[in-house]
């Protein structure tokens, strides 16, 4: 949890009393820390800042705050030798310019610049200048052997195309893409890559990164929804969440089930993210 000062400074960051309780009472651990290089520019940063809290020489994982665990994670097979991180990602990073420079060079910049092998990072059994060719996560969850090198990796990296972004960068937006630009060179960079069927459970059966209630209801499975509806009811939590109008309205009420889920077809879920929030608003059930 980060204190309200340094990069957060002027900005309300801590835990009501009955959040924290009801965390602590699930056996959560609140550690504070002070973003010095992110914070409320770019909240984003958390992730790579708190890792310093982790002890050295200990096997990690991070995950984004809106997941959940729907299965026993000690039945995922992690090599955390082998870094890795969540494939549930769309193309959204880099947005080449018409005249260039594209994927490939935009990306092998990158590699060249942190001294990396940019040839054995690729896929190729994605064709040239497919966004899928390149290393890409998303940064929902990602883990390896040790917090201390790989969060002091990401921070100078990302610090320094933050601060330096140069020529081939120079048509990109970096927010708030920043982190999943540097989480694929760290990763390679510590011998990890694209996670393999050992790590389908994640964004499957045992995890569920679900982003925000409308997309939670219109795409993930019953179990996802079940799970979140499960927690959501616990006599601490209900409490904390009716007064919030997306769990008012789409839990409470029911509408998340009667009405958002049976407006979706799931069999035939949009390409895009994009397009799903649009068929979201269309039916009048965008809470956010």
């Amino acid at each position: 949890m980060p204190r309200e000062d340094a990069a957060w400074g002027r900005h309300q960051t801590q835990l009501s009393p009955p959040v924290r309780l009801a965390l602590e009472a699930r056996g959560a651990e609140i550690l504070p820390f002070t973003a010095h290089h992110f914070g409320a520019a770019y909240p984003y940063g958390n992730k790579i800042e708190a890792l310093s809290l982790l002890p050295p020489n200990e096997n990690f994982i991070f995950f984004d705050t809106d997941t959940l665990i729907t299965g026993p994670l000690d039945q995922i097979a992690l090599d955390f030798n082998r870094p890795s991180a969540s494939m549930r990602r769309e193309g959204t990073w880099p947005e080449p310019p018409l005249y260039g420079p594209g994927y490939g060079d935009i990306w092998k910049s990158l590699y060249d610049r942190f001294g990396l092998d940019y040839a054995s990072s690729l896929d190729l059994a994605q064709p040239d200048e497919h966004w899928e060719r390149y290393l890409y996560f998303n940064a929902g969850w990602f883990f390896g052997a040790d917090p201390a090198i790989f969060g002091q990796r990401f921070l100078d990296w990302a610090l320094a195309i933050r601060d330096e972004p140069g020529d081939a960068l120079a048509s990109q937006s970096l927010h708030p893409w920043l982190d999943q630009i540097a989480l694929p060179l760290v990763i390679h960079s510590l011998g990890g890559g694209r996670p393999g069927p050992a790590l389908a459970g994640m964004d499957g059966d045992i995890t569920c990164h679900w982003r925000n209630l409308p997309l939670l209801y219109a795409r993930e499975g019953d179990a996802a929804v079940d799970a979140m509806e499960r927690a959501a009811n616990s006599p601490d939590i209900k409490p904390l969440l009716e007064a919030w109008e997306p769990a008012a309205r789409l839990i409470y009420q029911e509408n998340g089930r009667k009405s958002l889920r049976a407006a979706i077809d799931r069999d035939h879920l949009p390409l895009r993210e994009r397009a799903l929030r649009q068929d979201i608003k269309r039916a009048g059930w965008w809470l956010v």
